[in-house]
């Protein structure tokens, strides 16, 4: 393993077993074989912990619906800046939905680490031309201090280099101003296609009515 200490860029505004690799690498050579993909990454050092990326396996399910939950619902999810828990009540996600995002084609879920300690995760999946990214979170007590920023360069990086793609797509609610503000900032533009929140999908209630989703991309430098 390959670790290293970068000095830290804090970003005032961020949002959250079996053979895997743990991935760490200096910006100026960024590039490192984990897993048989190669993906671009960087350790970066947050009061005194490194932090670290590797893919997700099936043993990790639990703790990733967990980490989600806590991001968007409940009074944990308070502690952040990323909670829906004025819009939808319920679980946002299941174990066994993750398990299946896992095991689906294409589809792979990248985890942030912290001393050993899952702190964040992103979902990656391949569409066509482009990638979807989604379910996106840093742990709440540890927004706001320029982690997501990493993590979310360091997602869109791996699913360039394993897939070859060049956009990355995502969909954010409608009235979640703060964080479309957010992506924006990453660089992500609003394409006016929406589509209707779920009225009933069998977990969450929701507490607004006529929730929507807009779509929100972004072209990748060439890699």
């Amino acid at each position: 393993m390959l670790t290293c200490d970068v000095v830290p860029q804090p970003e005032p505004q961020s949002p959250a077993s079996g053979q895997h690799a743990i991935i760490s690498a200096r910006i100026q050579s960024p590039l490192i074989a984990a897993a048989s993909i190669k993906i671009m990454s960087e350790t970066k050092q947050y009061q005194n912990t490194h932090i670290q990326f590797r893919l997700a396996v099936d043993a990790d399910a639990e703790t990733i619906a967990a980490l989600v939950n806590s991001a968007y619902r409940g009074d944990s999810s308070r502690q952040g800046w990323t909670t829906e828990d004025d819009l939808l009540q319920g679980p946002r996600i299941h174990a066994q939905e993750v398990s299946d995002m896992l095991a689906a084609k294409d589809s792979v879920i990248l985890l942030c680490l912290q001393d050993q300690d899952i702190i964040g995760c992103v979902h990656l999946e391949k569409t066509e031309r482009a990638a979807y990214l989604g379910m996106f979170v840093v742990r709440p007590v540890l927004q706001g201090n320029g982690i997501g920023k990493y993590f979310m360069q360091t997602a869109e990086q791996h699913a360039q280099k394993m897939w070859g793609i060049s956009k990355i797509w995502m969909t954010v609610i409608t009235v979640r101003h703060e964080l479309i503000a957010y992506y924006e900032r990453r660089g992500y533009v609003r394409t006016g296609r929406f589509k209707p929140f779920p009225a009933d999908n069998g977990k969450e209630k929701v507490l607004v009515e006529n929730l929507q989703y807009e779509e929100m991309e972004k072209t990748l430098p060439p890699a």
